[in-house]
């Protein structure tokens, strides 16, 4: 991915620099989160944290059981993504397929222990490297960060797939 410098010449940042296109914050962006992906699966040892896959496994922490359509629906995935995913995390031993008892047809879903301590893992993992990367901001430098994120996420919609939250 290239960078693409696309300032205005009459923008310019305190410092005198031309203030950055969006592109540039875009670009840099992306960049810091392939950077945190990648440090993330090397420090937990766990190359296939895709994100519907953590989705999938946050989802199970908060409910005790369910069934796939529901959770396929939940997670705006198709029966066929949810079907693959939790094929993968019940061979790991991380999900438990259950019959469901008012309904023979159905499937219920369980997350197993293994699946709790692996979610306390990769939860480990995630606050410890959140700390590494937001140690060179203060506290005021954090949350005009996260101020900004959250409003540039307002503004953008749910994802493609995400259910939309009220």
């Amino acid at each position: 991915m290239s960078t693409t410098q696309t300032t205005r010449p009459d923008a310019t940042r305190p410092g005198g620099s031309p203030t950055p296109s969006a592109s540039e914050v875009v670009e840099t962006l992306l960049r810091l989160t392939h950077t945190l992906r990648r440090r993330h699966a090397a420090r937990s040892g766990d190359r296939e944290l895709s994100a519907p896959r953590m989705r999938l496994l946050a989802a199970m922490s908060d409910l005790r059981r369910v069934r796939m359509g529901e959770l396929a629906s939940r997670l705006g995935l198709t029966a066929r993504t949810i079907t693959t995913l939790v094929d993968a995390l019940e061979r790991e031993g991380l999900l438990a397929r259950l019959p469901d008892p008012s309904d023979r047809r159905a499937t219920l879903l369980e997350l197993t222990d293994t699946g709790r301590g692996y979610l306390d893992r990769v939860h480990a993992v995630q606050r410890e490297l959140a700390e590494q990367f937001m140690a060179p901001l203060s506290a005021a430098d954090r949350q005009q960060l996260y101020d900004l994120l959250r409003r540039l996420q307002a503004a953008s919609g749910p994802a493609d797939g995400e259910p939309v939250t009220s």
